[in-house]
């Protein structure tokens, strides 16, 4: 039994409709309607407050509906994780060079377009999301920051709700020029890269975001291991996304560092993937690659 199917059986069983739904979780009636109708995912429930809304308009148990939600995404991404990436709309990539420092747009722009979807523009693009994901987190339940940004996107509140929830399920590889109008453009002022070491500098915009620069370098990983991270402990104790994973690449996945980040078993998961993934290896490298998954 999915989310869904509880949520459409709960209201006829209170005589409601989708329509007092959507006005008890604050979202538009559209949403809910395509949401019932499986046309899209439930959001994540550790990203949104819909679920506690619903449930207490349901008069469900709190977390009987994020549970179900959890367990219908683990199932949806299990499947869609063979599909190939698809690159960056090309809206998405002028939105983000625009937002580069001028002294480096041309240079990254150039290796942009000689690595389409590259290296340099995941890196770049998965970290302007997570800077936008965070402020967009310590906003979520900020009825002024969701009026003022719904005003500055020409949205209506509850549909810049909706816009914020599918955000923040989004990643790099279904980022849409939606998500970027809504919240990269309002929210970043600027960003910079350095190409040598890809340390990174990212600027937000004072009027609806604070806090200082956000400075993020790579960390190299010392001979001492810290404590195993929640996160990797939960995808080891579920066998349905560990199951497969040899010991070469066990030991790759706990050496992972996050500086204070706390991943889930998800990310385990996706990033077990990735590394089977011979998109993600230069050529040479593949044999390699390909010879320890066997083992």
């Amino acid at each position: 039994m999915d989310v869904c199917l509880v949520i459409k059986r709960r209201l006829d069983e209170l005589g409601l409709e989708q329509k007092d739904l959507a006005t008890a979780a604050e979202v538009t009636e559209s949403y809910i309607s395509q949401l019932l109708a499986r046309k899209k995912l439930p959001p994540a429930p550790d990203r949104t407050d819909i679920y506690e809304k619903m449930a207490k308009f349901l008069k469900l148990p709190s977390d009987r509906l994020s549970k179900l939600a959890d367990h219908q995404r683990r199932e949806e991404l299990k499947r869609n994780l063979g599909d190939p990436p698809a690159p960056l709309f090309r809206e998405i990539r002028a939105l983000i060079l625009r937002k580069c420092v001028p002294d480096k747009e041309n240079q990254v722009r150039a290796i942009f377009e000689l690595q389409p979807f590259g290296e340099l523009e995941r890196f770049v693009t998965q970290k302007l999301l997570d800077v936008i994901k965070n402020v967009a987190k310590q906003e979520l339940n900020s009825e002024n920051w969701l009026h003022l940004m719904a005003r500055l996107t020409g949205q209506s509140y509850e549909q810049l709700r909706v816009t914020l929830l599918e955000f923040l399920d989004t990643d790099i590889f279904s980022l849409s020029p939606q998500n970027c109008v809504s919240f990269l453009d309002p929210l970043i002022e600027s960003w910079d890269v350095d190409l040598t070491s890809f340390g990174m500098e990212i600027v937000l915009n004072r009027r609806v975001a604070s806090g200082d620069p956000r400075r993020y370098e790579f960390v190299e990983l010392g001979p001492d291991q810290p404590e195993v991270e929640p996160g990797f402990k939960e995808f080891l104790d579920d066998s349905s996304l560990s199951g497969t994973a040899t010991k070469e690449e066990m030991e790759f996945l706990k050496k992972l560092k996050f500086n204070g980040k706390r991943p889930t078993s998800l990310y385990y998961y996706r990033e077990l993937q990735s590394l089977r993934d011979p998109l993600h290896f230069r050529a040479e490298d593949r044999a390699s690659v390909q010879n320890s998954g066997r083992k």
